[in-house]
């Protein structure tokens, strides 16, 4: 049994799909990203942090997985939307460019960091008309998403290439978690 360190249903559904057990447990709120922090040392940075506050919480030496994902453009790390303003403005400056996801992943053994590690997947949007933009918003399906989108919903329309893991944009990169987790000897090698 993995803990999973994340109340994201998205990431459940990953780890489900791919046959692992998982409890959930929340995980705090993440820190916000630090002055000129770039998206991979705060995606990882936030992922330790939530791992971590889960594995002290729990007793024994049980198996701990956390994550967080970061939608980055340039030096601009974009978190969740505050509001439907905030998401329209994220979507404007996303669109017809080319930004990058970043998900750092954390595995503990009890309190003992065991194993880290970031994922980035470049992601290239459609120029988005002004229509575009406000459907989706009125959509709400992106008001909980790192960058106002979810590419596993309507955003599929919006996104014209990735580059790299497709699970990762979703918020866990299945290929990478999968080796680390039987590289730690947390599920079995198949």
């Amino acid at each position: 049994m993995i803990v999973l360190a994340s109340a994201s249903p998205r990431r459940k559904q990953i780890l489900d799909g791919l046959g692992i057990e998982v409890e959930v447990r929340s995980a705090p709120d993440e820190p916000v990203p630090e002055e000129g922090e770039g998206a991979r040392a705060y995606a990882l940075r936030a992922a330790r942090h939530k791992t971590s506050a889960v594995a002290m919480q729990l007793p024994g030496e049980p198996w701990v997985l956390g994550a967080d994902t970061v939608v980055a453009l340039d030096r601009t790390i974009f978190g969740k939307p505050t509001d439907d303003d905030d998401a329209r403005r994220m979507l404007e400056t996303l669109s017809g460019r080319v930004h990058v996801v970043t998900t750092g992943f954390c595995i503990f053994h009890g309190p003992t960091e065991v194993h880290s590690q970031t994922v980035t997947t470049r992601v290239v949007f459609e120029k988005l008309r002004p229509d575009q933009i406000e459907r989706y918003v009125q959509s709400g399906e992106g008001r909980d998403k790192a960058g106002s989108y979810a590419l596993q919903g309507r955003a599929m329309a919006l996104v014209r290439a990735i580059d790299g893991s497709y699970s990762n944009v979703i918020g866990l990169p299945a290929a990478e978690v999968v080796a680390a987790l039987e590289n730690v000897g947390a599920v079995p090698a198949p």
